[in-house]
């Protein structure tokens, strides 16, 4: 093992702990691997006690020397997730999340529910979890834009199917309407799902109003129609945090060996979902390890990141993670910990709810057992390890 530390680059790069079975015990990355790796073998490298055992079981070690810092944050949570190494902090959730996926890319758009993003020219609107509000909102568009959901070629004209007869598309396979107006219907669907209901309402009106001054009643009526559901929507649709535009709201609680983090997803300042998780085993970890782990693991799956980010504890290689963020979303990426205001408010309010669901689940399973093994014998804290002689 001496001989492979002194083999060891001082550059950036991804190291490997496997022990004598080839398992692979932990994935690191390290501006200097060099350095990183040897502090691991130092007796006054402070380490905690679970990674204290980690050592005590690596028998190999790899490494790969990357470019820059930012090339080995993208393996190193590639190899986290194709291995789950046991002594890494690891979410439990190998979901994916829904997006509504509006293909303006096309000729003819339509609007469908993935969870895969592609480069593709098409805009996703969410993360929707849960995806309730998600349906929700796709039912109000199908009832009242008409726009087309099928995948159909319509390089042809063909005969409209079911969802035009039960009024629910306006069938432009049939060529039942142009492309202007089409457009417009696109057009407004994608303030809609940009959170942008007012303005959507102030374009209705002057539409309708147009409508009724070229004595085109009928459309008229359509238009009064779709904004009478639109109010009734927007209801329920009220706006958290107006002017922060598209944001993730990330708090955490800690206490003892346990970490809850709650994510709000805001966007336009309208709530449209929230996520939590729940590690344990982390009572040596510094918040800030913890959140940057919280961040590479959670974006490292099929989301698009929002262009703010705002933490309850600034996460370790921030400046690292937010160019990462910032190449995955297409745009630039800001990360955050805010001390005071509006941002600060909402951090608090994601750090209430993850208080909330710490204590929902406290004492329930192991949890329980250990929390009354404590009270038998008199502990302060729950107990890590029990040994028998």
């Amino acid at each position: 093992m001496k001989e492979k530390l002194l083999t060891i680059p001082a550059k950036p790069g991804v190291y490997i702990f496997k022990d004598k079975a080839d398992r692979i015990l932990y994935v690191g990355k390290a501006k200097d691997l060099k350095n990183r790796v040897k502090s691991y073998f130092q007796r006054s490298s402070g380490l905690d006690m679970r990674k204290t055992a980690m050592i005590k079981s690596v028998s190999d070690i790899e490494y790969t020397v990357t470019g820059n810092e930012l090339e080995a944050l993208v393996l190193e949570a590639n190899l986290i997730k194709q291995h789950r190494p046991r002594y890494n902090v690891l979410l439990r959730d190998d979901k994916s999340y829904p997006y509504l996926k509006l293909t303006i890319n096309e000729e003819w758009p339509r609007l469908e529910v993935v969870r895969r993003i592609n480069k593709d020219g098409s805009r996703y609107f969410g993360p929707y979890v849960p995806s309730g509000p998600m349906w929700k909102i796709l039912s109000f568009i199908k009832d009242n834009f008409h726009i087309r959901t099928c995948r159909q070629s319509l390089e042809k004209r063909m005969r409209p199917c079911i969802q035009h007869q039960i009024k629910k598309c306006a069938g432009p396979c049939a060529g039942l309407i142009n492309h202007n107006k089409y457009m417009d219907m696109i057009n407004e669907i994608r303030l809609l799902l940009e959170g942008k209901n007012n303005k959507l309402l102030v374009s209705l009106e002057k539409k309708m109003q147009r409508f009724s001054e070229k004595l085109r009643y009928e459309e008229a009526g359509v238009v009064r129609d779709r904004i009478v559901a639109l109010q009734k929507i927007s209801e329920t649709q009220k706006a958290a945090t107006p002017g922060l535009g598209d944001i993730d709201v990330i708090g955490s609680f800690k206490e003892e060996n346990i970490i809850v983090f709650k994510i709000l997803f805001l966007r336009n300042g309208i709530m449209i979902g929230s996520k939590d998780f729940r590690l344990k085993n982390i009572s040596d970890e510094t918040p800030a390890y913890l959140m940057k782990n919280l961040i590479e693991q959670f974006y490292e799956k099929e989301i698009i990141p929002p262009a703010k980010i705002i933490c309850s504890d600034m996460p370790e290689d921030a400046a690292i993670l937010s160019p990462w963020l910032s190449d995955k979303k297409g745009s630039h990426v800001t990360i955050i910990a805010p001390k005071r205001g509006q941002k600060r408010r909402l951090v608090e309010m994601a750090e209430e709810n993850a208080e909330i669901i710490y204590n929902s689940g406290k004492y329930s399973g192991r949890d329980m057992l250990l929390q009354k093994v404590a009270e038998r014998l008199g502990l302060n804290i729950i107990p890590k390890d029990i040994g028998a002689f």
